[in-house]
């Protein structure tokens, strides 16, 4: 079964022409199996349209917002699962087969664990508490490279289109259909954001962002929050 089937990959993407050539070359070798590849660019003012057109299957631009750009990458996609994955995350060896379980069977939906790129012994740790709270909760983040059938993606509206928490949210909606399949083989994502804010400063604004979201605070005030601490 989930040899035949197809995924389609949306990667959302803005400003990432240092680096979307080579995120996009990994992900080759899927395309020559025969899923299926898109990028939504959400109106970047380099060269990220340009570079990764020949390196996908289809080219979108949608207005900026990672939850817009997913829902317009979704309504093109052609596969049967749906999986979402940012410009600095990479997939496991044999992810797509392991997507792809879910076209058929009482999980619908799933993510993968997530390992962040850095070497720091915290990096672990924080990989594995972020790991562990997805079991436990039932919740997926974007860095966790979501999938989904795609027919349970569309009946339950696709992603809310707000400008953060947009993943937690359809993860809140998902799990009334089914549990998540946690894959273990884990996706890689880059460390970056982690070194640049500080490893403890970025655990902290996260989980103060998240715990303000449970108490039911919009989703657009997050936002301005989230910005206004990444720029100080």
């Amino acid at each position: 079964m989930s040899q035949r089937c197809k995924v389609s990959v949306v990667m959302p993407v803005w400003r990432e022409a240092a680096g979307i050539e080579a995120t996009l070359r990994l992900l080759q070798p899927l395309r020559a199996e025969g899923h299926e590849l898109i990028v939504v660019d959400g109106g970047s003012d380099d060269d990220t349209a340009a570079l990764a057109q020949p390196w996908c299957d289809r080219l979108l631009i949608a207005e900026p917002g990672r939850a817009r750009q997913m829902n317009a990458g979704a309504k093109a996609a052609s596969g049967e699962v749906l999986l979402f994955l940012h410009a600095d995350t990479c997939l496991p060896d044999g992810a797509l087969t392991r997507a792809a379980a879910v076209a058929a069977g009482q999980q619908v939906w799933g993510r993968f664990d997530v390992r962040l790129s850095g070497q720091r012994a915290l990096f672990r740790v924080i990989a594995l508490l972020m790991n562990l709270r997805s079991r436990l909760t039932a919740i997926a983040t974007g860095d966790q490279a979501l999938f989904v059938r795609r027919s349970v993606f569309e009946a339950l509206g696709g992603y809310a289109e707000i400008p953060l928490m947009e993943d937690v949210e359809l993860s809140r909606r998902l799990r009334l259909v089914s549990r998540p399949r946690c894959v273990r083989p884990p996706v890689i994502t880059d460390s970056r954001r982690w070194e640049q804010q500080g490893a403890w400063r970025t655990i902290l604004l996260m989980w103060r962002l998240r715990w303000r979201y449970w108490r039911g605070e919009s989703p657009e005030s997050l936002a301005r929050a989230y910005r206004s601490d990444v720029r100080h």
